[in-house]
């Protein structure tokens, strides 16, 4: 039986760069986004357009006609894209449980069995 795809508010990183471009210029068109990520991830030009279509059809980016190419504006800050990310996180990683990640986090990633016996042999050490 076919997977349904999982629909995913949060771009693939390849195109989570191009959003990353869009948010420090404001609004570009694909050779502006495509000359910002030449240095670290040098791409074709059609690479790039087709990564701006992929958004822009998925509702992250707007789009208007100037002259012969379209210029690209983010329609979500940066900021509600990380909330977006986090609550993909928890739900996917974390049960749900927003409180299971701050307690993971708190821990440097170690589960609560694998900190208790460290703690307590620190504790008799240091006594």
């Amino acid at each position: 039986m076919p997977r349904s795809p999982l629909r995913r508010d949060i771009p693939p990183p390849l195109e989570l760069e191009c959003l990353r471009v869009l948010w420090a210029l404001g609004e570009g068109n694909a050779s502006l986004v495509r000359e910002a990520l030449a240095p670290e991830r040098p791409l074709a030009y059609t690479t790039v357009l087709t990564l701006l279509e992929r958004l822009a059809r998925r509702g992250q980016l707007g789009r208007r006609k100037l002259g012969r190419s379209f210029v690209y504006t983010p329609l979500q800050d940066r900021e509600a894209m990380r909330q977006m990310a986090v609550a993909e996180l928890v739900s996917t990683y974390f049960d749900g449980e927003s409180g299971r990640l701050l307690q993971w986090l708190q821990t440097g990633g170690s589960s609560p069995r694998q900190v208790e016996p460290l703690e307590s042999t620190l504790d008799a050490t240091l006594l």
